[in-house]
């Protein structure tokens, strides 16, 4: 065993301090007043009402699925036998780390609108850092599980040998794939939850009522607010725990490939070393979270800057840091140690600059944003017209951001080696370098995640003052560090959709050593360079070329168009479920203004609770048919298709799906901050007519931001486990 491998395991254990610290200095703040206290109380019931219907369902998903990993493991012998239990435990971690950072924000909501009653950074002090709290637990328990798992299949498969290793991180992969099941599910079922809440409340209340926005006498105001938690903290949590681990996971995996005929001791460093600089990256995250403060006053110019100031810094600490870590592991005999820390880097600036395009396309700080609200003195309509245009514009920088990553991380790991690039050797070692540079822009997620989970507690906390009357100032203070939530929310999702879109490049080259295995496994040999070689020997391209994997062949180009279908599929199957839960909300909303006297004057109280029902029920609903088409159809493309048409599947999801998800996360974020920048005085202020044309077009963009186009980047990574896992079955299949 490498001895730098237990400063992983040591850095899980300090995150998750640091969490528990954090949460500590949370619960000591004061709550407020009786009915502050009242308010938290009924979204905090809320949100664990909601949480425990649907793990109920998720748990007997987890458990068929499971069953039926066992079967062909233990049965047909097409997989490990320790997949079911690595898929049980991702599942679990993931559902846990949502947990613990839903729980969080439910008690430090209130805490924050009290906090603003002294001054604006007392609020944003006990948002961030309680935000934090999910970042710093979701990279400790994402370290924690990698370790142990690491631990565990060492002493069941010794790493002396090189072919161990394969089975080791391939095997771990299936933890991955547990991790994505469980975050598909929080976020359509959070997102569905959310938004049919949101949408229900701005519809009736806001543009047919005229009713200030979280007003108490909204029937589905307290809906709204328990969606912010299970949908932007629960779902996201849970999201970003397995983007975390996917692109560590892929890593490992494409090293012990990449180095397999080096041996299992260069095998050891490369998978190292992916799990070492995420552990360095949360040392520098804890280090920046305490960097994040601003003065009474601020605008979003400076808070903006609070918040990038502390992100920089850990990104930047980290690329420096990355050099030294590379260079203990590889060593400085050769250039291996900086050429990675290179294709690190450029991964760390890709992550920065996607960070920078979304907060200039969704901050009303910046022309975009201000000129889509401007187009709300001519209706609705061109503020919708204007938005989708906005956003797909937006996809330009973030796209050519990945590409330029690809290709640099790609050179950088082979030396800038163009004459050879495409061998055997420099396609595994590039291909590493794409892996490393997604686990560089992941690294500092603990302060990254911190800034995201941040929103819906600021948000949250404008809640609480609405809906607790406090002074107008401490509702000014709120608005201002939910506007800010909005834009960091905004950027946290650009983020995560670009690793994902590095992760799943990585995770495509872990399919075909997957397909290895099952070849080895099956006893078959293929025609590689040399003639007839065993699988375990192929290199990449023996196996592409084994399977025909190529643009001419039919078969991947049907994989292709169905890659991309899926990810409209997927995307109209969630918007419609809003728009049907949705529909349920205004209906009751209306209902309760006609039914229940005294509402709209304050003399009577409105049916909170039946609100939140039906927002629960919808989502436990609704949620199943998208999650389970993302695992069923890769297993039929295996088993009619074959790996060529996988790998298809996999190469068209990929691309339709991180455009689709940039556009439609960018378009939701711009009309929301449009309609905020409007209700801070511009173009009539509140209640006005553009006002309320740009509520509509932020109850459009709400299933955008916070529902489909986040869960894109989920379907893109699940996509390519459930491949990896089902790899056995795929080939054992069309060997019959």
């Amino acid at each position: 065993m490498n001895p730098l491998f237990y400063a992983v395991p040591c850095a899980s254990v300090l995150a998750l301090l640091f969490a528990f610290i954090f949460y500590r200095q949370m619960k000591k703040q004061d709550e407020g007043t009786p009915t502050m206290k009242q308010i938290a109380q009924y979204v905090r019931e809320g949100a664990m009402a909601y949480l425990k219907q649907q793990y109920k369902v998720v748990v007997i998903v987890f458990a068929i699925m499971a069953v039926f990993f066992a079967v062909l493991a233990y049965v047909f012998h097409v997989q490990n036998p320790w997949v079911p239990f690595a898929f049980l435990t991702g599942g679990f971690f993931s559902g846990l780390a949502g947990f613990i950072g839903m729980k969080t924000a439910t008690f430090a909501s209130g805490r924050t609108a009290n906090a603003a009653r002294r001054s604006l950074n007392a609020g944003l002090k006990v948002a961030f850092r309680s935000g934090a709290v999910m970042g710093l637990t979701v990279v400790g328990l994402g370290l924690l599980d990698i370790s142990l798992w690491w631990l565990i299949l060492q002493a069941f498969y010794p790493a002396t040998e090189a072919q161990n290793l394969v089975v080791i991180t391939t095997t771990m992969l299936t933890f991955g794939m547990g991790a994505s099941t469980q975050a598909l599910f929080a976020r359509v079922g959070g997102g569905i939850y959310t938004k049919a809440a949101d949408v229900g409340a701005d519809i009736v209340g806001k543009v047919e009522s005229d009713l200030p926005e979280d007003d108490p006498r909204n029937p589905a105001t307290i809906a709204d607010n328990v969606g912010d938690n299970v949908g932007d903290v629960a779902g996201m949590g849970a999201d970003l725990y397995e983007s975390y681990c996917g692109s560590i996971l892929s890593t490992m995996a494409l090293g012990a490939s990449a180095f397999y005929m080096a041996g299992p001791a260069m095998q050891t460093k490369a998978i190292i070393a992916p799990m070492l600089i995420a552990a360095v990256g949360v040392v520098l995250s804890v280090v920046s979270i305490f960097t994040v403060r601003t003065k009474e006053g601020a605008g979003m110019g400076q808070l903006l800057k609070s918040m990038s100031f502390g992100t920089n810094l850990a990104a930047i600490l980290s690329g420096v840091a990355t050099f030294g870590i590379l260079a203990l592991v590889f060593g400085t005999g050769n250039n291996d140690w900086w050429h990675f820390s290179c294709s690190v880097v450029a991964g760390l600036v890709a992550g920065v600059v996607i960070g920078k395009a979304t907060e200039y396309y969704t901050s009303h700080s910046y022309k975009p944003t201000q000129k889509l609200a401007e187009a709300s003195k001519t209706g609705p309509a061109t503020v919708i017209i204007n938005g989708v245009g906005l956003g797909m514009i937006s996809t330009a920088i973030p796209v050519i951001s990945i590409v330029c990553a690809i290709v640099l991380a790609y050179l950088f790991a082979i030396g800038f080696d163009v004459q050879n690039m495409m061998t055997a050797a420099a396609l595994s070692k590039g291909l590493y370098g794409v892996a490393i540079a997604a686990v560089g822009m992941l690294s500092t997620l603990g302060i990254t995640l911190a800034t995201d989970a941040y929103g819906p507690i600021a948000d949250n906390a404008g809640g609480n003052a609405q809906m607790s009357e406090l002074e107008p100032e401490v509702r000014e203070r709120t608005d201002v560090l939910d506007a800010l939530g909005t834009t960091t929310a905004a950027t946290g999702k650009g983020f995560a959709i670009g690793s994902a879109a590095l992760t799943a490049l990585a995770l495509l080259a872990s399919y075909i050593e997957e397909i290895k295995i099952a070849l080895e496994r099956s006893g078959e040999y293929i025609a590689g360079v040399a003639g007839q070689v065993k699988a375990a020997e192929a290199s990449i391209l023996d196996i592409l070329n084994n399977y025909n994997v190529s643009l001419m062949n039919p078969t991947v180009l049907a994989g292709v168009f169905v890659g991309a279908m899926m990810a409209f599929l997927f995307c109209g199957l969630t918007m419609n479920a809003v728009g049907r839960a949705a529909a349920k909300m205004v209906i009751e909303v209306r209902r309760q203004f006609r039914e229940i006297p005294g509402i709209l004057t304050g003399e009577g109280t409105p049916d909170y609770k039946r609100c939140v029902e039906i927002s629960t029920k919808a989502a436990q609903h609704e949620m199943l048919g998208p999650a389970l088409i993302a695992i069923i159809v890769p297993v039929v493309v295996g088993l009619v298709l074959g790996v060529a048409g996988v790998l298809g599947l996999l190469i068209g999801g990929l691309g339709a799906g991180f455009v689709l998800a940039v556009f439609m996360s960018n378009s939701g974020g711009a009309w929301d901050n449009a309609k905020k920048y409007v209700e801070e005085g511009h173009f009539g202020g509140k209640n006005s007519e553009c006002h309320h044309a740009t509520v509509v077009g932020d109850t459009v963009g709400d299933p955008f931001k916070d529902t489909s186009g986040p869960s894109l980047n989920i379907l893109i990574k699940l996509m390519s486990m459930v491949s990896i896992v089902m790899a056995g079955l795929t080939v054992g299949f069309h060997l019959l």
